[in-house]
């Protein structure tokens, strides 16, 4: 059967085409007070952010056990899968990477003769979404396990994400604020944009509008040199339609749009858009 891919939901891929492409992916957990729902399974985008909206009390997200990815390896060692690369969101915001480690690792001996490759993509949503898309698309076509891990990892070497807030409370109130802590205070009223640098939430600046967000972010794009692929990661239709608008000023390549999880969205909040870009080589 050849190699099978493995992620988690942070990734934002649709169920349809992860099923598409052979993609398993293992959903994190949302909470709203009591209520636990799998991302993606019981609670889909559009129910996330009303409930986001209508909730006093943020929710929390939390990884999955690394019995949900045993029980995921083991299936898909037993439809046959030759070995296994296991793609997941930073280390650096969630220990679900650990989790799919601990997994791997503690696996009966019955199974071990797979191999399984666990990478932590130092990233989330659209900027790991597309190696692993491109990981599923070579395992399809009969790549090895080797070949297609060294391809996800310059793909993801060379994808960065740049992101619009519509305020930093989710970040600060969830607690993954990381080197954008700088960014507190009196910044709550700004549209900051954020990066991700070493997988770890880093502030890049902080216009006082969502337009001039927008406008900075396809500048800035602009300035990275040759752009091998460009994709946007929306909270709502709204704010991914302009926000691909501005980057089409700068950019003229297809801009994809996905739909930003819940498990990202319990983060960064209603009003979130994202680009991820890949430099080229």
């Amino acid at each position: 059967m050849g190699v099978r891919i493995v992620t988690d939901s942070t990734a934002d891929i649709a169920v349809e085409l992860a099923d598409r492409l052979g993609i398993a992916i293992v959903p994190l957990t949302v909470f709203f007070g009591d209520e636990a729902f799998l991302d993606g399974v019981e609670l889909d985008n559009a129910g996330f952010y009303r409930k986001l909206q209508a909730s006093k009390e943020l929710p929390r997200t939390s990884q999955p056990a690394p019995a949900s990815f045993q029980e995921t390896y083991t299936r898909l060692i037993d439809e046959g899968a030759d070995a296994i690369l296991s793609v997941h969101l930073s280390s650096k915001l969630s220990g679900t990477y650990q989790s799919a480690c601990t997994a791997r690792d503690s696996l009966p001996e019955s199974v071990r003769h797979v191999p399984i490759e666990v990478i932590d993509s130092k990233s989330i949503s659209v900027g790991m979404s597309r190696a692993i898309m491109q990981a599923a698309e070579e395992a399809r076509s009969g790549l090895g396990l080797d070949v297609i891990k060294a391809h996800a990892l310059d793909q993801l070497a060379r994808t960065h994400i740049l992101a619009v807030l519509d305020t930093l409370e989710y970040v600060k109130r969830g607690g993954r604020i990381g080197g954008a802590r700088a960014l507190l205070g009196n910044m709550l009223s700004v549209k900051p944009i954020i990066a991700l640098k070493d997988g770890e939430v880093v502030p890049v600046e902080q216009p006082r509008t969502r337009s001039k967000a927008y406008a900075r972010v396809a500048q800035l794009l602009a300035e990275k040199g040759k752009i091998e692929h460009v994709s946007i990661a929306e909270a709502s239709e709204d704010v991914g339609r302009q926000l691909a608008e501005a980057i089409k000023t700068t950019y003229s390549g297809d801009v994809p749009i996905y739909l930003l999880g819940a498990s990202l969205g319990t983060h960064t909040g209603p009003g979130t858009a994202a680009i991820a870009y890949v430099v080229a080589p």
